[in-house]
């Protein structure tokens, strides 16, 4: 009691000292305030805290009351969606609110901000995410004053200057964000095709969040690149609604996001599979059908990305250096070595550099109706021939073959004649399709697989016979590109005299009977063309020659047209034959309308069946099991030496426990060596003797210092040598 009346006097003494100070010095009651504004912020309560601190505890503090949680139950769910319905504010924000707790359910909140709805059952989660999903966007749209459907940025921009708008238009951010956190964090395919499904819908009101936007876009390429099933498709259309939608801001970042998404992909060994194939072909149309939606903005970075490819194409070619006198030694020339030349050729020769060339060529051929585009096809087709010729090996005949795939693409798409023919004859002159084979049958060879084959590969019958029936089937698809012609007698004199010329070089007669076959039909095209120009009266010059033959060419009816939709047929049976894939490279592009709507009945059919409560309570418990099981090695092993830079994956499910279960039993077993300084794994427990050498070797290391490096591996004398004692 006197201690309290003490108190108080003095901090009444104080309290007047203070003011008496500012009436007298203005000016350093001042400068107090603004350095030392402690010193007058003076109050009771400091001084009892410093007596407090001074005496002993005498009492235990007061914990802060805590926020009173209130757990949602259905019937509240159910009337705030039936308020929501009907475009009640308080309703709205409720469920919002209940939607950012479900979206971020399982996950620790550090922050005391904790919203007063925090607790909900795995029905009532179910019930919040589809509705949410469903009927947001056409909830918040009637709110806003905003189209039923679709819209653009110009709509929104007007819309963004309303005063119903700046009142109510963070609650469609929070809605956008909170989506992208589910589309970000969850780990099922299903979840998440379905969550950007519904959120499509609502892709163009993200024009009025820029920075919302672009961690949109970053979140939807990566799904499009890794994701499986649905989810690639799915994210796509997102990306083409918010390039037609959003317009200019958003086209660029995609344009570019989505060819180096495209680039990741293809980074691929020697080989690639069926399926694999079918993934990058399946991007590479995703691509095509993005640049197609503005062919005037797509041209600047088609062209920035051919002519990277350029670029890299004269570094290779310029990798030998200029020619310098012969009277210097091969020192002073600074001539590359093979491998180092072939590391250079490995730039050109890799899948990565080989699908950028077959994605512009299908971009080039989609849009060469488009006068933009059309100035792409002559850069193109150089880089293509190009890398054609760069090494002319047998080992990369896959190569070339792509090449001259990706020409005649180019040359139908354009109505260009491209020298095709020179680059398919050249293969016959070499002598590993001209010899008879020295490496015997071999295993069957699928060009459309490998880049590059070996040297034992190259000596086989089969990879012979892929070779001479690439060759038949290209050549003869290019010389039926201008089988209606007025011009191809001329065209085909040097083909049909070198295929002759084979004919009778080759000693294989089923390879003979091929191009026998192939002759035949060229030399029929010849007299089809020859009898129908005998009766025309313009010269080669008049512009009447573009219409000969235009009724034939629609009906394709010429011989050689005919000859190459069989050849077409038998390559695919010869390709399913060797694969269980049906993969055919440079095919016609997926229509995605097809595509859009078999995805869309499969979401439609799955909205009920997927749980969001299941799926997150069990990513929530396996994130624990997985803490858990880290701690728990962590404390088993402190005392084990572990090696830098090793990282090992993380097993969640129970197929650890019975690892774990496995090696216990080993160890017991005596099979296992056991990691320790002494020699536990040489000794038999059932042994008395052994027993005591037991105890013998661990006094002796006692004294001796351990090398846990040498415990691990066991010296062994060589078979057939003697251990020396």
């Amino acid at each position: 009691m006197i201690c309290s009346v003490q108190t108080a006097t003095y901090s009444l003494l104080l309290t007047k000292l203070l003011e008496l100070l500012f009436l007298q010095d203005p000016e350093f009651f001042k400068y107090l305030e603004e350095c030392d504004k402690e010193l007058l912020d003076f109050n009771d309560d400091s001084i009892d805290d410093d007596q407090e601190t001074d005496e002993e505890p005498r009492s235990v503090p007061k914990e802060e009351p805590k926020q009173s949680v209130k757990p949602i139950t259905m019937e509240m769910v159910d009337s705030w969606c039936n308020g929501a319905e009907d475009g009640k504010i308080g309703s709205i924000r409720s469920v919002l609110q209940a939607f950012r707790r479900a979206c971020h359910y399982g996950e620790d909140s550090g922050d005391n901000s904790a919203p007063k709805f925090s607790v909900m059952s795995g029905s009532v989660l179910d019930k919040v995410m589809h509705f949410v999903l469903k009927n947001m966007d056409n909830v918040l749209r009637q709110l806003l004053g905003a189209p039923s459907f679709g819209g653009k940025k110009e709509k929104i921009s007007e819309l963004m200057l309303t005063k119903t708008w700046k009142r109510h238009g963070s609650l469609m951010r929070v809605y956008l964000v909170n989506a992208l956190h589910m589309i970000t964090e969850m780990t099922d395919e299903q979840m998440i095709a379905f969550t950007i499904h519904r959120v499509r819908a609502s892709a163009v009101f993200l024009a009025a969040f820029p920075s919302l936007l672009r961690k949109y876009v970053k979140a939807l390429l990566y799904t499009w690149a890794r994701g499986r099933g649905a989810m690639p498709l799915v994210s796509f259309l997102f990306l083409r609604d918010l390039c037609i939608q959003v317009g200019q801001d958003c086209l660029d970042m995609c344009l570019k996001g989505i060819y180096k998404a495209y680039l990741v992909n293809c980074k691929l060994a020697k080989s690639i599979g069926g399926s694999k194939l079918q993934q990058i072909q399946f991007l590479g149309n995703c691509v095509k059908e993005l640049y197609s939606v503005d062919p005037q903005s797509a041209y600047q970075h088609a062209f920035v990305f051919i002519r990277q490819l350029a670029v890299i194409l004269r570094g290779v070619l310029t990798e030998r250096g200029p020619k310098t006198p012969k009277d210097k030694t091969k020192k002073e020339r600074g001539k590359p070595t093979n491998k180092q030349l072939e590391k250079s050729y490995q730039k050109v020769y890799d899948w990565q550099y080989i699908f950028c060339l077959e994605l512009w060529t299908s971009v080039v051929c989609g849009c060469s109706s488009e006068e933009d585009f059309r100035p792409l096809a002559y850069p193109l087709t150089q880089i293509i021939h190009g890398v054609a010729c760069l090494v002319p090996s047998a080992r990369y005949f896959p190569v070339r073959i792509r090449c001259v795939k990706m020409l005649n693409c180019i040359a139908e798409a354009t109505g260009t004649f491209i020298p095709v023919s020179s680059l398919l004859l050249d293969m016959l002159e070499m002598k590993e399709l001209r010899g008879r084979p020295d490496g015997g049958v071999g295993k069957a060879v699928n060009l459309i697989n490998v880049k590059q084959v070996d040297k034992k590969t190259v000596k086989t019958r089969a990879f012979q016979e892929a070779c001479i029936y690439s060759v038949v089937n290209e050549l003869a698809k290019h010389l039926a590109q201008w089988s209606y012609s007025i011009a191809f007698f001329e065209m085909s004199f040097l083909p049909l005299v070198q295929l002759r010329n084979f004919c009778k070089s080759i000693k294989a007669d089923r390879f003979r009977k091929e191009m026998k076959d192939l002759i035949r039909e060229v030399e029929a095209n010849v007299e089809f063309i020859s009898s129908k120009r005998a009766g025309v009266a313009f010269s080669p010059n008049d512009p009447a020659v573009d219409s000969f033959l235009q009724v034939e060419k629609e009906e394709r009816s010429s011989p050689l047209s005919r000859y190459v939709a069989t050849l077409h047929q038998r390559a695919q049976n010869r390709i399913d034959a060797m694969d269980e894939t049906s993969v055919i490279v440079g095919a016609e592009s997926s229509t995605f309308s097809r595509r859009l709507s078999e995805v869309q009945k499969q979401q439609d059919d799955n909205e009920e069946k997927i749980g969001f409560s299941k799926n997150l309570l069990a990513e929530k418990k396996k994130t624990k099991t997985a803490k858990e099981k880290t701690k728990k090695r962590a404390r088993d092993h402190d005392d084990v030496p572990t090696e830098e830079d090793v990282v090992e994956d993380l097993i969640i499910s129970s197929d650890e426990e019975e690892d774990e279960n496995n090696d216990l039993e080993s160890d017991e077993d005596g099979s296992a060596p056991v990691e320790d300084d002494s020699d536990e794994d040489f000794i038999d427990p059932d042994s008395a003797y052994k027993k005591q050498k037991k105890a013998k070797l661990k006094k002796r290391n006692k004294y001796q210092p351990s090398n846990k490096a040498s415990s691990k591996t066991k010296w062994k004398p060589h078979p057939k040598k003697k251990a020396k004692h």
